[in-house]
Parts: structure tokens; sequence; C-alpha cells
């Protein structure tokens, strides 16, 4: 059940994902509009489904799957960053939220560009 939780999930917010690239399309060096904007309605959205379905109402789990990991998760991996770094903070651990940051962000940053590099060279 939790999988076709995440894969009902996954292929709703792929589709909504999609549907507002098609909606703000951007050109090659333009100012990335659908990428921005599902990445900040997605971390506010991730982090209000994190509270009402964990905190204030017990969601089962296939529903907080299907929500959070799915819809969430392919609507935007961004959402899922800005949880799990705001969770590492509210823990009191500063260092580890502030490496995790830092490594998520370079880290990403540091694969696309290598995947680039290696498309090019081949």
């Amino acid at each position: 059940m939790n999988v076709l939780a995440a894969a009902l999930g996954s292929a709703l917010g792929g589709v909504l994902r999609y549907l507002c690239g098609r909606l703000w399309p951007a050109a090659p060096g333009d100012w990335p509009r659908a990428t921005i904007a599902v990445n900040l309605l997605g971390c506010f959205v991730i982090g209000a489904c994190y509270v009402w379905m964990m905190e204030r109402h017990a969601a089962s789990e296939p529903w907080r799957i299907f929500w959070i990991s799915g819809v969430l998760g392919g609507f935007t991996t961004w959402s899922a960053f800005a949880l799990e770094t705001n969770l590492i903070f509210s823990a009191g651990l500063t260092g580890r939220a502030l490496l995790y940051a830092a490594a998520t962000v370079f880290g990403c940053l540091l694969a696309a560009w290598a995947g680039r590099a290696l498309a090019t060279m081949i």
C-alpha cells in the first residue's frame, strides 16, 4: 500500500511540476520562474503538511507517504531538503544542519557541473 501511495503521489507531483514548467517556460539563461516557484511553494507546503499530518492530526502512513514523499517529492526535492534542515535545526543541531545544507547545495551544484562536463566530453 505504501509503495502504491508513493507511486501515485509521485506521478501527480511530477505532472504538476511539468505543467508549471509549461506555464512559465524559460529559455536557457533566463530566470527559471517555474523552478523557483515550485521549490518555494513545495517548501512551504511540505512544512505545513508535516505539522498538520505529524503533529496536529494522526494521518495514516499511506496518506503521509502520498503527500510528503509522493506529491511533494515528485513536485520538488527542495521541499524535503528544507524540511529536513529545519528539523535538524529544531533539534538544536545547528552545526549539523549547516553542514547538511552546505553539503546539499554545493553537492548538487557539483553534481550538475560534473554531469554537464561528462556529457560534454562524450
